[in-house]
């Protein structure tokens, strides 16, 4: 994944980094990412494939229930490769995100699709509305930035539930 230069995204992060009127603080970004793969993506597209491979293997020795769980995800089922490419995408756009962490070892049920664009926009804005700042919103047009860049009427959302071990926010006093 390559990341994308957007002046106003830019401007968002900084308003989206505050801290609370309590002893809270808050470190937001909003970044873009293409969908052209580099050299690392090329790879770690590699290793979900041949990963694929070795769980349908895998889920052929199981019960059918349990062979099921190996094959349905928020993607569609993923004997398809467009839905294993979504759950690519996703985690090459965490690991550019992150780069101190390497997501490969997540699960697709860590991942919800968010049939309703609008009501994540909802709450992404009552987060900041009770964390005590609505400037990235209103001041700096952030909706209207990212729907300018993405075209959210187009865009699929997904929400990521990490454990433990994948979540870069969990430290302690991290929320």
């Amino acid at each position: 994944m390559k990341y994308l230069e957007v002046r106003e995204f830019s401007t968002i992060t900084q308003a989206l980094n505050f801290e609370t009127s309590g002893e809270n603080k808050v470190s937001g970004r909003l970044e873009a990412y293409s969908c052209k793969s580099v050299a690392a993506d090329k790879k770690l597209y590699k290793f979900f494939e041949n990963k694929f491979q070795e769980d349908l293997l895998e889920a052929a020795s199981l019960s059918p229930e349990q062979s099921l769980s190996h094959i349905i995800s928020p993607f569609g089922p993923l004997t398809e490769s467009s839905s294993r490419k979504v759950l690519f995408y996703l985690i090459a756009t965490l690991n550019a995100s992150f780069p101190d962490y390497d997501f490969r070892s997540i699960k697709p049920e860590q991942f919800t699709h968010e049939p309703d664009v609008t009501a994540v926009m909802n709450d992404i804005n009552s987060t900041l509305f009770t964390a005590g700042n609505t400037s990235a919103i209103r001041r700096h047009n952030m909706w209207e930035n990212v729907d300018a860049n993405i075209h959210l009427g187009e865009a699929s959302v997904y929400s990521f539930h990490p454990d433990d071990d994948a979540n870069p926010f969990g430290e302690n006093g991290s929320m």
